[in-house]
């Protein structure tokens, strides 16, 4: 976590920012990256951490799913921000999320389940993305969406949060992407989308458009599959939506 200084000087923090790590947890230095902006936003910045190897020693993802058997890390999720929202007596009915490349698909996946709860999402480069489609079942589309929940896509709460998509242009590398049947999540459809991370976050802005949702895409000249950047680009979509409140943003649309 970082709590913003003002507290010691009886200052109560105004928000929550949930920012979820890669595959590769570094939640620290997510966490680290966003310092400047709980600081001079007065937010208090939760990176949790979510353990691997949790069903066999090899596994990486399934907090990317939101849910996996038993789990349910948007659950957990939403625990860690009222014990937060708790201790530091903070409003937590509405919260910023981020989320990076595995946290990305936590991001946007927690963005259908939780919508109520959420002010804006920030989702930078995931490798997959769940398309809003009653066709194809989870993970690919939202065909049974009720049945892994226990309730429907919330359509009006979800035209309500400000989505901003972010990814590099030069993050072309299939390497670490579900690509094929080997793949242990594959499912049918989830190539649809495109057959790169930038191919498939321009799938989902524009179906998410189609559904006129309130949704934002950039595309960042010269970068990679990069945090920092795509951190950077986060937090001036955070600020843009601290200083317009409620209304829609003005960042380039990338058809």
């Amino acid at each position: 976590m970082h709590v913003p200084r003002a507290i010691s000087a009886g200052r109560k923090p105004d928000r929550i920012l949930l920012a979820v790590h890669g595959t590769d947890r570094v939640n620290q230095q997510v966490r680290d990256l966003f310092s400047d902006f709980a600081e001079s936003t007065n937010t208090v910045v939760v990176a949790p951490l979510f353990p691997a190897g949790l069903g066999h020693d090899d596994e990486l993802d399934d907090y990317k799913l939101l849910s996996v058997g038993s789990l349910r890390f948007d659950l957990i999720a939403l625990a860690m921000v009222e014990e937060v929202a708790a201790r530091y007596a903070v409003d937590a009915s509405r919260f910023m999320l981020f989320g990076f490349s595995g946290g990305a698909h936590f991001a946007h996946r927690f963005f259908y389940a939780h919508p109520g709860r959420l002010s804006a999402v920030a989702v930078g480069a995931p490798g997959s993305v769940t398309l809003p489609q009653s066709n194809q079942r989870w993970w690919v589309g939202l065909a049974n969406f009720a049945e892994v929940f226990g309730h429907e896509p919330d359509w009006p709460a979800i035209h309500q949060v400000l989505i901003h998509l972010i990814v590099g242009r030069e993050d072309t590398d299939v390497s670490e992407i579900i690509q094929s049947p080997v793949d242990p999540y594959w499912m049918e459809g989830a190539l649809a989308a495109g057959k790169n991370r930038v191919e498939r976050l321009s799938t989902l802005y524009k179906q998410l458009s189609v559904l006129q949702c309130q949704v934002t895409f950039e595309l960042l000249d010269g970068v990679s599959h990069e945090l920092e950047p795509i951190v950077q680009a986060a937090d001036r979509f955070f600020r843009q939506r601290l200083a317009a409140g409620c209304t829609a943003l003005q960042i380039p649309r990338v058809p």
